[in-house]
């Protein structure tokens, strides 16, 4: 078959105009022409992060209740996811900026000098630029807790005071009784005050009057003689006991010794168990430590009262050891007959009691 040659020429020309169109679509395209291929499975993967891994970030403002802001508070950071809990400060305009921060529950903490803290939660999403609502730090509740105590010597010359007002009857003085189980325990001047109150108690004079005319009248210690002369001599007697008694054992060894020489009421507890607590008190004392120890400051001060006594006695009446111990004896049991008489009848007959022990139902 034969072909017009213009007509070759066309169908050459058509060709290379197909192929060079080619050719320029697949050069002038590379990516289009990648596009096509197949994925392959083995390629690495994106490496672009996910949603549930973009940091986010936190903003806000602290102000106090004027609406002023507060610069240099401490803004803390808490995750329930735990790790570290940063802090920050807020800047002079009271704001505070916490970057890169993982996503998820968290809490703020803010505290200021003088201000009460606050704390703040909430979720951070991803990506997400948290505004905190603006926080505002009241002034911090002052709570001021004053305790009037007084000092161990100012308090026991507050009861010292309360004793000195113990009068049985109203009248009898009755000093060396405490109401009070926990008595502050007395200083030596104390002591030695306590001790002059009683002995130069105007009614102490009048006892000390009617023993001595007692014993004027019975004739004992006749050495003294009779008429006024004789009862001057038996009242100065009977006073010197009292005065060397009351000092040397209710002031002298118990500053030597501390120990405390008050008769200290029980008032609660049977019958039986108070009896034996007022007896074993004149042999058994509390001490200026506040613990029960054998009573040396009566037991000695009745012994040396006995020997002093011996100087002023007639020396008809002077029997040396005998009468010391003797009078010793006899003391010792005129006190525990007097602490039986405290626990269960003088508290009735003491008026107006300072402060008083709860009676025995």
């Amino acid at each position: 078959m034969l072909v017009c040659p213009a007509k070759k020429r066309f169908v050459l020309n058509l060709g290379n105009l197909v192929w060079l169109s080619l050719s320029l679509l697949l050069c002038g395209h590379p990516a289009a022409a990648q596009s096509q291929r197949t994925p392959d499975p083995s390629a690495a993967p994106s490496q672009q992060p996910s949603d549930q891994q973009q940091s986010g970030n936190i903003r806000g403002k602290v102000s106090d209740q004027s609406g002023a802001s507060i610069g240099g508070a401490t803004v803390k950071l808490t995750r329930e996811a735990g790790g570290p809990s940063p802090e920050v400060l807020t800047d002079e305009d009271g704001h505070f900026y916490f970057v890169n921060v993982a996503p998820g529950p968290f809490e703020l903490t803010f505290t200021s000098q003088g201000l009460a803290p606050a704390d703040f939660s909430g979720t951070l999403s991803p990506g997400e630029a948290y505004l905190v609502p603006q926080v505002i730090l009241t002034v911090a509740t002052q709570v001021t807790e004053v305790r009037v105590a007084l000092a161990p010597s100012e308090l026991a010359e507050v009861q010292i005071k309360e004793q000195e007002k113990q009068r049985v009857l109203g009248v009898i003085p009755n000093f060396y009784v405490s109401y009070v189980p926990n008595a502050a325990p007395l200083r030596s001047k104390q002591k030695f005050e306590l001790a002059w109150k009683s002995a130069s108690d105007p009614f102490t004079f009048l006892g000390v009057g009617a023993l001595a005319a007692v014993d004027h009248a019975t004739g004992r210690w006749s050495g003294y003689g009779p008429g006024v002369e004789g009862y001057a001599k038996r009242y100065g007697a009977t006073y010197a006991n009292v005065f060397v008694g009351t000092f040397v054992g209710g002031a002298v060894l118990p500053s030597l010794l501390r120990q405390d020489p008050r008769y200290f009421y029980k008032g609660t507890g049977s019958k039986r168990s108070r009896i034996l607590y007022a007896l074993g008190s004149s042999v058994i004392c509390k001490g200026d430590n506040g613990k029960w120890q054998p009573n040396y400051s009566s037991v000695l001060g009745n012994l040396a009262a006995g020997g002093i006594s011996n100087l002023y006695y007639p020396a008809s009446d002077r029997n040396g050891a005998a009468l010391v111990f003797s009078n010793a004896l006899i003391r010792l049991g005129e006190m525990a007959v007097a602490n039986v008489f405290q626990e269960f009848i003088v508290p009735k007959l003491t008026p107006n009691l300072p402060t008083r022990a709860p009676a025995q139902p």
